[in-house]
């Protein structure tokens, strides 16, 4: 698995976000801090963006473009009662995902220019948050950050530690020490 090909191929990226061996040592590796909320770790959109010094927009195109992949591996838009605890805990910490055009689908306001940021957040009806799996899995899809080809960089290399570490703890066995089973029809 090379480094680009985790911008081309949905199943290397899903091989990879299935490790959670090497999602473990990544979390430790990277040492990132996000909102911990519901017992997870989430980044906004906005916070996902500056970590990969792209635009919001940039992010909101690959959300859009790559929603069921993102959604399956943790990408949520939150609205109702979580968006609302959400809000109570973090609401002076999500006003830079309210600067962005507000015609996205992972974040719905209603865009008045006179409102300040404390209004707006009380008119937030959605937000789009990444889980840590979802954030690695925009660095893998992300081509114009320098930021996600090191991060993917720095993925691959721990997956293939990862999996020495494994074939170094596995004991050697000979072929006569193997058993073979014959299941009967």
């Amino acid at each position: 698995m090379v480094n680009n090909d985790l911008n081309k191929s949905r199943v290397d990226r899903q091989n990879l976000l299935n490790n959670d061996v090497a999602l473990n040592e990544l979390r430790v590796h990277l040492g990132l801090t996000g909102l911990v909320f519901e017992d997870d770790v989430w980044f906004t959109n906005a916070q996902v963006a500056d970590f990969f010094n792209v635009s919001r927009m940039t992010i909101n195109r690959y959300v859009n473009n790559y929603s069921d992949e993102l959604l399956h591996n943790g990408y949520e838009v939150l609205k109702g009662q979580r968006l609302k605890n959400f809000k109570d805990l973090f609401g002076d910490l999500i006003y830079s995902d309210l600067e962005i055009d507000l015609s996205q689908s992972n974040i719905d306001v209603t865009h008045e220019d006179n409102f300040d940021n404390k209004q707006r957040l009380a008119r937030l009806k959605s937000l789009g948050v990444f889980n840590f799996r979802a954030f690695l899995n925009m660095a893998m899809l992300l081509n114009e950050s320098e930021q996600a080809k090191h991060l993917r960089g720095v993925m691959l290399d721990i997956v293939l530690d990862t999996l020495h570490k494994k074939q170094v703890e596995v004991p050697n066995t000979s072929i006569k020490e193997k058993k073979i089973f014959y299941m009967p029809y």
